[in-house]
C-alpha cells in the first residue's frame, strides 16, 4: 500500500516537472502574443479617441 502512494506521488512530481518545463519553453511565445494584442489594443484605443466613437473600429 505504502509503495503504491509512493508510486502515485513520484508521478505526480514528474507531471509537474514536465509540465512547468514546457510552460517554461512556451512563455516567451505568450508574452510576444500577448505583447502584439496590446499594441493593437492600444491602435484601437487610440484611433477611437481621435474619432470620438466609443462604437469606431478600424476594421470596419
Amino acid at each position: 500500500m505504502i509503495t503504491m502512494l509512493l508510486i502515485g506521488f513520484a508521478a505526480l512530481v514528474a507531471i509537474a516537472v514536465i509540465v512547468g518545463i514546457v510552460d517554461a519553453a512556451r512563455s516567451a511565445d505568450r508574452r510576444f502574443t500577448a505583447s502584439e494584442r496590446r499594441m493593437a489594443w492600444e491602435r484601437r484605443q487610440q484611433y477611437q479617441s481621435a474619432t470620438g466613437s466609443a462604437r469606431a473600429d478600424e476594421d470596419d
